[in-house]
């Protein structure tokens, strides 16, 4: 999310639904024994084109899918969707992880699998087609993810960014 145009969002006036994307049990070897403890990776989003992602990690699950939630809310950026679809289609790679995303017709729905799921229903984009390449880890697909969703740019904020009115980003 190093994109200048991305909008951070506040909290107080959003109603956050957050969803669970994956829990990683991690044990730690030591003298007494083994360990346990849990990681958490959440999504919030008002399914209205905000969305943040978290990772909480505690000795409880439930204790670190809270405090995955809580870290999500403090990374909250506004997407644009227009029309329940994104405005054009965006590639994106983070680590491992290449995430491919492009706007579709009314009524196709999103055709994307786990991770990328979670986010874009969050965002509360309704027909989009998404394509995930490389690995599979849901940290990495969850950041690649909401970055390419944050680097879409819709008319409007092309049009203050050059300057110009709306007719003349569509007719040159």
């Amino acid at each position: 999310m190093s994109n200048t145009n991305v909008k951070k969002v506040r909290t107080s006036d959003l109603e956050l639904k957050d969803r669970l994307v994956a829990i990683n049990r991690v044990t730690k070897v030591t003298k007494g024994g083994r360990t346990f403890s849990f990681s958490a990776i959440v999504v919030v989003g008002n399914e209205n084109g905000v969305v943040g992602y978290g990772l909480g990690k505690a000795s409880e699950v439930t204790s670190a899918i809270a405090k995955g939630v809580e870290d999500a809310k403090k990374n909250l950026v506004k997407i644009p969707v227009i029309n329940g679809t994104i405005p054009h289609k965006q590639e994106y790679r983070f680590g491992g992880s290449e995430v491919m995303i492009r706007p579709a017709a009314p009524g196709t729905g999103i055709i994307a699998g786990g991770a990328m799921r979670a986010v874009l229903e969050s965002v509360g984009i309704k027909n989009v087609l998404a394509k995930s390449k490389g690995s599979s880890n849901p940290h990495n697909l969850v950041k690649a993810t909401v970055s390419a969703l944050c680097e879409l740019r819709d008319a409007h904020s092309v049009a203050q960014l050059r300057g110009i009115s709306m007719t003349k980003v569509f007719n040159g």
